[in-house]
């Protein structure tokens, strides 16, 4: 046991897999700004099965790269997981308006996740269209690779083309009963398809085809503009005070 920053840091987690804590300090919130945040990055100790998936995604992990994370802010608690229970969900009449257009107009393909200068270019146009770069530098191959490409479960991707252009890429972990909406990324200048609303949709329809359970969208955070979006499917559940809470239509 160390501690750094006033912030004790367990290096082994008894887990199964074990897994090891390879980063822990207070740091900038990414979501919101002014607000500190702690996001303790988990490696395992072997590949998860698709039922460890489920576990860990049932108690709020949330997956980048090879490692794990879960929010353990010192004083905030704006960061709500959020699931929908693919057979109950029923899409609103907007939603299948976007979807009819979207699936009219796209070729959808899956594959391992791979990457490329497409993909990248892409990654950093959609991060910055959406105002998500905060001075950052561009991510780069390397960056791509271990942040969207590298993983610990089974991962696959979801490729959106116009034509033979490829416009978007959504990245998804798979379960043993749920789907995890990792990242989704696409093309600024076709916004006006609903990329975004279309991927939830057409990942939950993959739910459906193969009996999941769940559907993970990731963190609800209401004072995050670009995270709010994701209350708009309803029925939904959110993890909150240790308990999945039901909000309906």
């Amino acid at each position: 046991m160390g501690t750094k920053n006033n912030v004790k840091v367990s290096r082994l987690l008894p887990s199964e897999p074990p897994e090891l804590v390879v980063y822990d300090k207070p740091q900038r919130c990414p979501y919101i700004a002014e607000r500190v945040a702690r996001l303790p990055l988990r490696l395992p100790a072997r590949p998860l099965s698709r039922a460890e998936l489920d576990e860990r995604l049932a108690a709020g992990d949330r997956r980048q790269g090879f490692v794990l994370y879960r929010t353990a802010c010192p004083s905030c608690q704006a960061c709500e997981p959020i699931r929908i229970h693919a057979p109950s969900f029923t899409p609103s009449r907007s939603q299948r308006r976007v979807f009819e257009r979207t699936d009219r107009v796209l070729r959808v393909e899956m594959g391992t996740p791979i990457v490329d200068a497409r993909r990248v270019e892409l990654y950093n146009r959609h991060k910055q269209g959406r105002g998500l770069g905060d001075g950052q530098p561009p991510i780069d191959l390397e960056g791509y690779r271990d942040f969207l490409v590298s993983s610990c479960c089974d991962s696959f991707e979801l490729r959106y083309f116009i034509d033979r252009e490829l416009v978007g890429v959504a990245i998804v972990d798979r379960g043993a009963s749920t789907l995890s909406a990792v990242y989704c990324y696409y093309a600024p200048e076709r916004a006006k398809l609903g990329i975004g609303t279309f991927s939830i949709l057409k990942q939950l329809e993959l739910c459906r085809k193969w009996s999941l359970d769940h559907l993970y969208l990731g963190l609800y955070i209401r004072d995050c503009t670009a995270m709010r979006y994701k209350a708009r499917f309803l029925p939904h559940e959110r993890l909150i005070d240790g308990h999945w809470t039901r909000f309906e239509r």
